[in-house]
């Protein structure tokens, strides 16, 4: 038990405090640089890019909308096309249908990265690489310059300019992602990933029969996967694919790669907002809450299920067994590394997985669940910081509330107008899981999807709903989502998830908020970069999803622990 206690803590501290200065400190580099290099602007010339042009926050929110409406089209193109385009040694067909394409556009698009499809058995190499590692880059890209986006807009005064969408957008491609997932493609080559354009090789098994075993260009993908919180898999079965994460070393990186630049911006905002206290207390959120479903996740997986023990199976942990709950987990990663990975990917929203998630512990899929219903547990590439920041102005609107006076935030005070914003991107979150799950109840033939019944099937049909919104792409699996109507709905969940909670609304907060002058602190002023601040936010933020989400997931995993505890089945 200590060694693997010993590991988990190595790994977050890490994360925690060995990256967060460094990386922080040239995420501003990178953002605040007046000068362009060579490739950026040869890019720039070829796109006929005004590196120099500025944005207000409705010109910034075009460009991103645009942007990935394109990208939509395109690769919703390329995936109808597949037949006729070239890199498909293995022959995939037919090309996925037009709800799958959708899906699937919509989703890698908005760094969702949803599958209701096996990689290696419908997609093309071209299809894996041309589209779906390239829209890794972008998408990852996209959400990590709206959240510099929103920095700079609270961060000025006086002038609405929020900078330049597309040199964002280059810059944290070639700076930032391309450096850092070159260097991973080569150790995860070193360690067994394949990067190949053969066809599936041919193997004589000990019995004699044939089997046919899938590669191709994994390790490209992998790395920009974790790197840019996207999570999609080349294989099926994701992370927990020999060829896609092979060694306890392998899934140590990528837990770390998942949570490399998520905290890290928490020191970028109080850099750049010249708050460096406020980005501290941001951080101490983010890790309060992370280690928080940590310490749910790590024992109720280690403690395993007590049905088993009532049948005499021994889940004790010993030098020749992990113990615990190992039913759908490999054996090569162990419960505690599992559990890391379970808390890191649906903290950051990643979504990749390397373990059965519909295998968890009630309360292991109660954490890893309520994690993405608050979506703001360290979150995706800028988007957490922006939802957090969302919670921040709920927090000093509340307090303003009981003392009378005007809430305000970095020096500006927060009107209805803002509170309008927010609360909009507060509500979609929301509306779309709980009204998505409600509907699919409801839906004829949506619950033959699920193969189970009772509290496990409802928590994996709300898991699907809750996966999607948040931008996550997790699967709890057990749900057939490659239906018409699952692709379609959870697809148009995608997209509510992407933009309207939080993205745009934030944009519009961070425009508005750039315009307004700074107000003087006086003796009422409330201090935001204090640690009681922090205790208050982590509070709203409990709170409001506790309000929002706790009889949704009585029904799921909470009825669920009640019948193991009782000795049901489950």
């Amino acid at each position: 038990m200590l060694v693997n206690i010993l590991q988990v803590a190595i790994i977050v501290l890490i994360i925690g405090f060995a990256f967060v200065v460094p990386i922080g400190t040239y995420l501003v580099r990178i953002f605040t640089d007046e000068k362009d290099t060579f490739l950026e602007r040869f890019t720039y010339r070829i796109l006929g890019i005004n590196s120099r042009d500025k944005m207000t926050w409705q010109r910034y929110s075009q460009a991103i909308v645009l942007s990935n409406l394109v990208f939509v089209v395109l690769f919703y193109a390329t995936l109808r096309l597949q037949d006729f385009l070239p890199l498909n040694p293995d022959k995939i067909s037919p090309a996925p249908t037009a709800a799958l394409a959708f899906n699937t556009a919509v989703s890698f698009v908005t760094n969702t990265d949803w599958q209701n499809y096996g990689g290696e058995t419908t997609l093309s190499y071209f299809n894996q690489m041309v589209m779906i590692t390239c829209l890794m880059f972008t998408s990852s890209a996209t959400g990590l310059a709206a959240g510099i986006a929103v920095i700079r807009g609270l961060s000025q005064s006086g002038i609405n300019d929020l900078g330049n969408f597309w040199v964002d957008l280059t810059r944290a491609i070639y700076r930032l992602f391309l450096p850092i997932c070159f260097v991973l493609s080569l150790i995860y080559v070193w360690q067994g990933v394949p990067q190949t354009l053969d066809a599936a090789a041919t193997a004589t098994t000990l019995e004699g029969a044939t089997q046919t075993i899938a590669r191709g260009p994994v390790a490209a993908l992998e790395s920009i996967k974790q790197i840019g919180t996207n999570g999609g898999g080349f294989f099926n079965v994701n992370s927990a694919h020999p060829f896609e994460n092979p060694t306890p070393l392998t899934n140590s990186l990528e837990i770390m790669s998942m949570l490399l630049i998520v905290p890290a911006l928490t020191y970028t905002f109080g850099t750049m907002v010249r708050a460096r206290r406020q980005g501290w207390v941001f951080f101490g959120v983010f890790a309060a809450l992370f280690i928080g479903f940590l310490l749910i996740i790590f024992p109720a997986e280690q403690i395993g299920n007590p049905l088993f023990t009532q049948v005499g199976a021994d889940q004790a942990l010993s030098a020749l067994q992990s113990g615990g709950s190992f039913e759908g987990k490999e054996v090569r990663f162990g419960i505690a590394q599992t559990s890391l990975f379970v808390t890191a990917t649906t903290a950051a929203t990643t979504g990749s997985v390397d373990a059965m998630h519909d295998s968890l512990t009630p309360m292991g899929g109660f954490a890893a669940l309520s994690e993405m219903l608050l979506n703001v547990v360290f979150g995706g590439k800028g988007v957490g910081l922006i939802t957090l920041i969302m919670y921040a102005a709920v927090t000093v609107f509340l307090v303003g509330l009981m003392v009378g006076r005007t809430p305000e935030f970095l020096s500006k005070k927060i009107e209805a107008r803002e509170v309008k914003l927010v609360s909009l991107a507060l509500l979609a979150h929301p509306f779309m899981i709980l009204i998505g799950t409600g509907l699919a109840l409801f839906w004829p033939h949506g619950v033959d999807s699920l193969n189970n019944p009772d509290a496990h099937g409802f928590t994996e049909l709300f898991y699907a709903f809750t996966s999607v919104t948040a931008n996550n792409g997790s699967a709890f699996a057990g749900l057939n989502g490659n239906t018409t109507f699952y692709n379609t709905t959870l697809g148009m969940g995608i997209i509510i998830g992407r933009f309207l909670a939080p993205v745009l609304p934030m944009l519009a907060v961070a425009g508005y908020m750039a315009v307004k002058p700074r107000v003087p602190k006086t003796t009422g002023t409330m201090s935001t970069n204090t640690v009681f601040f922090g205790v208050l936010l982590l509070a709203s933020i409990l709170i409001i999803g506790g309000l929002t989400f706790f009889p949704a997931l009585a029904l799921g995993p909470i009825a669920e622990q009640f019948e193991l505890v009782a000795g049901k089945t489950f």
